[in-house]
């Protein structure tokens, strides 16, 4: 079964407009664009057949091929990116397992795409998968941080106990009373914004109009779950490394911070 990681990349991005080509400073003081970091964070997951950088902008698309990346051009009617990795899907034929690797997340370590394409592999039935991470103390404040101070941030998961998505948002929940412990870890999950999906999927994906929740959260998943389509959630660990999206500006120094922690030139 062929697996293609997918990273969709715009440019209009409304938060942060050129986001894949904003530079983030590595360990050793190099400057790399962050549609490349997330380009060689594909290249690190094991078991895949091929990565491509679809985007509609000349600019990514240059810059992609500068350091060595397949592109696949999409047009501007993308309304999302799951939507731009079905339009790239006709480019990939073959392919059984497509992976939509977001490209503001170049921290995703290769274990969480390894646990979607295991997960579609050995459950026939899934037809789309996403990893949640649960928030520890730490990453719950920063969580209301961005909350307080207007910031759209990190999105979050709510599942059923057999990990089958129920919601997902841009708020905070559910909501913790801040009275209460969090010696055992709060009930939250950070959902990781990369998908797994099956070409059927796709196809199904594309048939349907954006819903409500769609639109006013801004959080394309919900498109399957407005369908009433599954989505399989699957609880990965961090192993003790930091993550965090690039969601807005203001996020580039916890992620630089984060890839000298690491070691990442």
């Amino acid at each position: 079964m062929s697996v293609v990681i997918v990273i969709p990349a715009r440019y209009a991005s409304q938060r942060f407009p050129g986001k894949p080509l904003a530079p983030l400073t590595g360990a050793t003081g190099i400057d790399k664009p962050l549609i490349q970091r997330s380009w060689e964070a594909a290249l690190a997951v094991q078991g895949v057949d091929r990565v491509v950088i679809a985007t509609d902008d000349a600019r990514i698309a240059d810059a992609a091929r500068g350091f060595g990346a397949e592109v696949a051009m999409t047009s501007q009617t993308c309304a999302n990116g799951t939507e731009r990795c079905a339009e790239a899907l006709a480019a990939l034929p073959g392919a059984g397992i497509v992976v939509n690797l977001q490209g503001d997340a170049p921290l995703t370590p290769p274990w969480f795409v390894e646990a979607l394409i295991a997960e579609l592999r050995d459950r026939p039935e899934v037809q789309v998968a996403t990893p949640v991470l649960r928030c520890d103390p730490d990453a719950l404040a920063a969580f209301r941080a961005d909350r307080r101070a207007g910031r759209v941030g990190a999105t979050t998961a709510v599942m059923t106990a057999a990990r089958a998505a129920l919601y997902f948002s841009k708020e905070v929940l559910p909501y913790v009373d801040p009275a209460l412990p969090l010696s055992e870890g709060p009930p939250v999950w950070h959902h990781v914004g990369v998908y797994a999906y099956r070409p059927e999927a796709l196809a199904a994906y594309m048939g349907w109009p954006i819903g409500p929740l769609e639109r006013f959260e801004g959080l394309e998943q919900l498109r399957f779950l407005e369908n009433g389509a599954p989505v399989a959630c699957v609880e990965v660990a961090a192993r003790g490394l930091g993550f965090w999206e690039l969601n807005n500006p203001t996020d580039r120094p916890r992620i630089e911070a984060m890839l000298r922690a690491r070691g990442l030139q």
